[in-house]
């Protein structure tokens, strides 16, 4: 996740951290007041959780022996 803080004015008194959407790679600032962080809307987090549920993406486990075992 790429993370680039913004400064909205020269002092740098304010600063926002902006990271950038893992669905679309729009830049979004990171608030806690946006439910669907870090994605930048509902449509990008569907979009991601309909990736988990249809397997696009997996975490590979290597069986261990009592899994093996078990079968």
């Amino acid at each position: 996740m790429s993370v680039q803080e913004m400064s909205e004015s020269q002092s740098g008194a304010i600063k926002q951290v902006m990271v950038r959407c893992p669905s679309c790679s729009e830049m979004v600032p990171y608030r806690t007041d946006n439910p669907y962080r870090p994605f930048c809307s509902k449509g990008c987090k569907a979009i991601d959780l309909g990736a988990w549920a249809s397997e696009q993406f997996r975490v590979e486990v290597k069986p261990t022996n009592d899994d093996l075992l078990e079968d």
